[in-house]
């Protein structure tokens, strides 16, 4: 009988909430600032809160927290769109912005000024910063903290139709300077930005900061659940002040919070990509070497791979940096059981078999994949001329080693046996070829029975193509990145490396799902022709984490 999976603590949360209320409507939400792509991380928020809400016939909302023009742009609000539904996920109703309560927001501002609750700061943010104290100093009142309720209505009016510059004034709630909790040390509430807003367009010259603005949007769109990261937990004290201080009527969403996703040799941070982009480290937001979900869908990872990934770290409060593995073998156990055979050479090395006669050119029957007959057979050249891997041919004889060494035999894998007799080197003491005879299986049937022979893969050149290899590696050298200061100091110069090689010619006219196993490398994704050169995206190793070489 098989164990049941141990449900996280925000499932627990929500059973309990039903069980005191069964005809509870379960109302999630994910709120994704439009300022970049998302990333893993976010792929980690969007299984939770969609299918929480899938789970107990609930919905999800799709809101863009769309707060500061300054940095947010259309082309994030797509790109967010396209991951959710290519993940698997379909939002409830029309999609929702934070900026469409823009106008209750401001009226909920002035009450709490009336309600003596908040007032106009002069200071600048330095000063603001200064004033706030620290976790053991307590914070200092503003000097602009006691103005009258009519004086800081007045401010906020002129704030709002623009008559003040950009970051002159803001406006501040006026909670506790001595509040063990520096969230609550009179937090800003609104401030000026002269920006072009892409749903508002110039409307606004005032805009509401995070914490005011989503607590409100939760409420309005009946949250039951509001689920963030841990980094927001002091901030739930400010979430449940100002939904108390504006008397809302109806039952107020709850916050709770959950481990963020950390990733190691990863970067997700939006801030810290886009410097790499700016330094042009990484060709923008959809490189391959960049956990963000078009990164991986791009470099060949699935929708499956990702949400059984997001299922196996699991929810808890406890924070860790999960390794890189995990999320490799999510996607490696899905292509091995779909992906077709193929055999490919990155680092090729000629060999000539000397001793092959016309009648001993043939096509040899080869599995498509080994556990799975109902995928069938291909044909594959066996002749004179072959490619093999360079790291499968050594001039010396080594303990252990498996593959091509002079003066001994090594399998070709699916087909013949080989023996390297001489080798061709040019000028420059490069190897040219390898002059190696085979053995037939009728004449030579006691040297197949010997299982100490290796195998290695191969390629007839007259069944192959030049082809393109990617291989992607870590972009990062240390497996905490994120914790740098300076992430270039850390970047691997080997992180993308192209091979030049060759591939089965098959490919050319395939129309494969998804990805190929190139036997012994990995697992590549074909992407589209460069120069009429096939290009393949490797999108993981068939074991252990690899190195390129």
């Amino acid at each position: 009988m098989k164990k049941k999976r141990n449900s996280n603590f925000i499932i627990n949360i929500v059973k309990k909430s039903l069980i005191q209320n069964s005809k509870k409507k379960i109302k999630t939400r994910f709120p994704p600032e439009p300022n970049g792509y998302l990333h893993i991380g976010h792929a980690k928020s969007i299984c939770l809160n969609f299918n929480i809400a899938k789970k107990y016939n609930g919905i999800c909302n799709l809101r863009f927290d769309d707060t500061n023009p300054n940095k947010e742009k259309i082309k994030y609000i797509n790109a967010i769109k396209k991951d959710i539904r290519w993940l698997g996920y379909k939002w409830n109703g029309k999609t929702k912005y934070t900026s469409n309560y823009f106008d209750k927001m401001y009226k909920y501002a002035i009450k709490l000024i009336e309600k003596k609750l908040a007032y106009v700061e002069e200071l600048n943010k330095t000063d603001i910063k200064k004033y706030r104290g620290t976790l053991k100093k307590p914070g200092i009142n503003s000097p602009y903290r006691n103005r009258t309720v009519q004086e800081n209505l007045i401010l906020f009016n002129k704030m709002k139709l623009g008559m003040f510059p950009e970051g002159s004034l803001c406006l501040r709630a006026k909670i506790d300077m001595s509040s063990p909790y520096i969230i609550l040390r009179d937090p800003v509430l609104y401030r000026i930005i002269f920006s072009k807003h892409h749903q508002t367009n110039y409307k606004w010259y005032i805009y509401p900061m995070y914490d005011f603005a989503h607590c409100i949007a939760d409420t309005i769109e009946k949250i039951t659940h509001s689920l963030c990261t841990l980094e927001f937990q002091d901030n739930r004290q400010l979430y449940k002040w100002i939904l108390k201080k504006l008397n809302f009527k109806n039952k107020t969403p709850k916050q709770y919070e959950y481990s963020k996703l950390n990733l190691e040799y990863t970067i997700v941070s939006k801030r810290k990509i886009q410097k790499l982009i700016d330094n042009k480290i990484v060709k923008g937001w959809k490189d391959s070497r960049l956990y963000t979900i078009s990164g991986l869908r791009n470099r060949g990872y699935t929708k499956k791979s990702i949400n059984t990934f997001c299922q196996k770290i699991g929810i808890t409060k406890q924070q860790n940096t999960i390794e890189i593995s995990l999320l490799e073998s999510c996607i490696r156990k899905e292509l091995n059981m779909n992906s077709p055979r193929r055999m490919a050479i990155l680092n090729p090395i000629k060999v000539i078999i000397t001793n092959i006669s016309r009648k001993d050119i043939k096509y040899l029957n080869i599995p498509n994949h080994p556990q799975k007959k109902e995928m069938g057979t291909r044909k594959v050249l066996f002749s004179n001329k072959i490619y093999i891997e360079k790291k499968d041919f050594s001039e010396k004889n080594i303990t252990g080693y498996r593959g091509l060494i002079l003066g001994k035999r090594v399998r070709l894998k699916y087909s013949y046996i080989i023996k390297a007799n001489k080798i061709l080197k040019d000028k420059n003491n490069q190897i040219i070829c390898i002059l190696c005879t085979y053995y037939s299986k009728k004449k030579y049937n006691n040297i197949y029975k010997d299982k100490n022979i290796g195998i290695i893969h191969w390629i007839a050149k007259n069944n192959s193509i030049v082809a393109d290899f990617q291989l992607f590696d870590t972009l990062f050298t240390t497996k905490n990145p994120e914790k740098e200061k300076n992430i270039l100091k850390f970047y691997n110069p080997k992180s993308f490396i192209i091979k030049r090689g060759y591939v089965e010619s098959i490919i050319q006219k395939e129309k494969i799902k998804h990805a190929y196993q190139f036997e012994r490398i990995g697992y590549f994704y074909k992407r589209k022709k460069r120069k009429n050169i096939e290009v393949f995206n490797r999108i993981v190793s068939l074991k252990k984490r690899y190195k390129n070489n």
